[in-house]
């Protein structure tokens, strides 16, 4: 089955797959959060789009569909970086601020929001690998 793939097409279909499992585990948090904000929403919902456009891209390489995907993977990218934003203002807003080392393993997860941005950049560069 992987026989004859580019490495491109490999990494387009990891980035997917691995952008539904952390769009699992960012829902849960939110959840345990009670989506208190409403920007809470977009990498539940986006997070499981940009994954399922990947993976539809690797099996049919439209170019609508990879011009959606591409807009889709900027967005994303975008959205992280304003989760990390976000995120890092909520530990500071906890009791002791940012010179409490328990706000960072007890706030919100700092590096998670990165990790979608990192995985939308991973997809672009695999869109654009030459």
């Amino acid at each position: 089955m992987w026989e004859g793939w580019p490495l491109s097409k490999v990494i387009l279909l990891f980035t997917g797959i691995a952008m539904l499992l952390i769009s699992l585990q960012v829902t849960l948090y939110h959840y345990r959060q009670n989506f208190r904000h409403w920007i809470m929403y977009s990498p539940v919902v986006g997070g499981p789009v940009i994954g399922f456009l990947t993976i539809a891209l690797v099996f049919y390489p439209v170019p609508l569909l990879r011009s959606i995907t591409i807009i889709m993977l900027l967005v994303g990218a975008a959205l992280g970086v304003t989760g990390g934003y976000l995120h890092f203002n909520g530990i500071g807003e906890r009791v002791g601020g940012y010179g409490e080392a328990q706000n960072y393993l007890v706030g919100p997860p700092l590096i998670l929001p990165l990790m979608i941005s990192a995985m939308c950049l991973l997809g672009l560069i695999a869109l654009y690998w030459r």
